[in-house]
């Protein structure tokens, strides 16, 4: 094992942030088995974002180019957290300096890049990861454990959604979230989360059909400054077209039931609202990430007039929470910003050498990205063909 690691999160808006803290908590969760962590650049093309997300989670420095952090020896592991667009470039010529990189979901903008990226991952003398950081989340990993375990038993039907409304306004400002091919807006962005976690639950999609697409607001204005994340900020009267999707759903088969899917950017009052529910042979359950520190519970126990879904508060003796919290006591808490720890001491885990048996579960390797990105081009496809099914 190497005596310490060194970090840098490419991106300093709103998931790069969430990146940069994950690797400050890393080694403060669960027993200290990391090297020593170092956290040395936030990497921006924009300086002024760059230096202040370096102050704050405490990095050394901030760089304006990805090729300062592949050229430098201080640096050994990276997230790449900046638009899919540029995934592949950057992700390569980290690959091709030795970094250990860890990517943001969707892989890429296109399949061909993603599976070309996915080849040199194969190829690489360090590690390359994807996030899919809902699998980290505690009362989704115990529901699949119920799955897994045969308490719920089979899968019959899932029925998921995953709104936000950071498009709603028409005066949100133009940013790369808007540009690009069919599928590649509110599909790609939250839409990937949700397909992911299907299959996490519910094994393999087999088949899509039923895809829609459909951009509700046509134009946006050029903001007057930079933008971070989802910030609104002063706009100007000059718009721009709007290329890709505010709103998608779909239907799909597994190899064992079917599954609903419906996704949107312009879904006003809906903030970060991920929810989904699984019928199986012996009970259901449901999860609605506004209250990440339970999940909704419905065992058949043969007395239907008292059957129900119950309540039940995740704690010690459910997925990541025993040891992972500085509190882990029954109903303490955790939300989303606790999974990207989670994710961050997952990958220092294999970085570092430590085996599977006493690790955490691996992050999803870029094969899994190229799975996920194939769904959702079978979604668009389906939406390009009048709903039309697409085998996988």
């Amino acid at each position: 094992m190497a005596e310490s690691l060194g970090v840098a999160v490419i991106g300093a808006g709103m998931a790069g942030k969430a990146h940069a803290a994950a690797y400050r908590t890393a080694s403060t969760l669960y027993s200290p088995v990391l090297p020593d962590i170092r956290l040395v650049s936030i990497g921006d093309v924009n300086a002024e974002f760059g230096s202040l997300a370096a102050r704050r989670f405490g990095y050394e420095r901030n760089d304006t180019s990805w090729q300062a952090i592949a050229a430098a020896d201080d640096i050994d592991v990276v997230s790449v957290v900046i638009a899919n667009s540029l995934h592949r470039e950057v992700v390569e010529g980290l690959l091709a300096a030795g970094k250990h990189v860890l990517c943001e979901k969707p892989l890429s903008d296109s399949l061909e890049d993603a599976r070309a990226m996915a080849d040199t991952a194969r190829n690489a003398t360090s590690i390359a990861r994807i996030g899919f950081t809902f699998r980290r989340t505690p009362g989704i990993a115990y529901i699949r454990d119920l799955i897994q375990n045969g308490t719920l038993g089979n899968v019959l039907h899932f029925s998921g959604r995953y709104w936000t409304d950071y498009g709603f306004s028409p005066e949100a400002p133009m940013s790369w979230r808007y540009k690009g091919g069919p599928g590649s807006g509110a599909l790609a962005d939250v839409g990937s989360h949700l397909t992911y976690v299907s299959e996490f639950l519910c094994g393999d999609i087999k088949s899509i059909s039923g895809g829609r697409l459909t951009t509700a607001i046509h134009k946006r204005p050029l903001p007057l400054s930079a933008v971070m994340g989802h910030d609104h900020v002063a706009v100007s009267d000059t718009f721009e077209a709007v290329e890709n999707d505010d709103y998608a759903a779909f239907n799909a088969e597994f190899a064992n039931g079917a599954g609903s899917f419906e996704v949107s950017r312009v879904a006003a009052g809906h903030a970060n609202s991920l929810q989904f529910e699984v019928f199986c042979e012996k009970g259901a359950a449901k999860f609605d990430q506004r209250r990440p520190s339970e999940i909704q519970l419905f065992l058949n126990d043969g007395y239907g007039n008292q059957n129900g879904y119950r309540q039940v508060i995740l704690g010690p003796g459910h997925p990541y929470i025993t040891g992972g919290l500085a509190m882990d006591a029954p109903e303490v808490g955790f939300g989303q910003n606790d999974a990207f720890g989670y994710q961050a001491r997952a990958f220092l885990e294999e970085v570092a050498g430590l085996g599977e048996d006493t690790s955490l579960p691996r992050c999803a390797t870029f094969d899994e990205g190229v799975r996920n990105m194939e769904l959702l081009g079978a979604v668009t496809e389906s939406a390009l063909n009048n709903g039309k099914k697409i085998t996988l």
